[in-house]
């Protein structure tokens, strides 16, 4: 594998890890809160990061590179912090949507770093879209931190 690839993969690697972090903490928001509207949105989000994930996967096979396949050290320790937190305060709404709102926090700026560096214009063009695709979960969850602060 040429050195430009070794580069390339090595990014999409880091974003698949991005990915699934995002999977599995969304995962975990949906069992962490017992509103149904909530569970919806997490549940559904967990399955966009799911699809990112696969679709760089495959990105890194095109490339000639072994695609990661798990979340990293950093995920799990913030979903169990999720879960910690969750567990006092009786899997408040606003504490889960704070603690998914610092998820997504990390996730932008993976795709900001990954962005920054100099990738195929393929591999370019779909970073891009799934960045875009990141900052509207971002948006997403702040918008309904926000809305469960003003119910309060």
């Amino acid at each position: 594998m040429a050195s430009h690839n070794k580069d390339t993969v090595a990014i999409l690697n880091d974003l698949i890890e991005t990915s699934k972090d995002g999977e599995l903490g969304f995962k975990v928001c949906a069992e962490d809160v017992d509103r149904p509207d909530l569970k919806a949105v997490f549940t559904e989000r967990a399955g966009t990061c799911s699809a990112a994930a696969a679709e760089l996967q495959q990105l890194v096979r095109n490339l000639g590179g072994d695609p990661e396949q798990k979340a990293t050290l950093g995920g799990a320790m913030h979903r169990r912090w999720v879960d910690i937190k969750s567990t006092i305060t009786g899997k408040d709404a606003l504490a889960v949507l704070n603690e998914c709102e610092r998820g997504e926090d990390m996730a932008k700026e993976h795709y900001e770093r990954a962005l920054d560096q100099t990738l195929p214009p393929d591999v370019r063009a779909v970073v891009e879209r799934q960045y875009r695709g990141v900052l509207f979960n971002h948006d997403q969850i702040r918008m309904l931190r926000d809305s469960e602060r003003a119910r309060r």
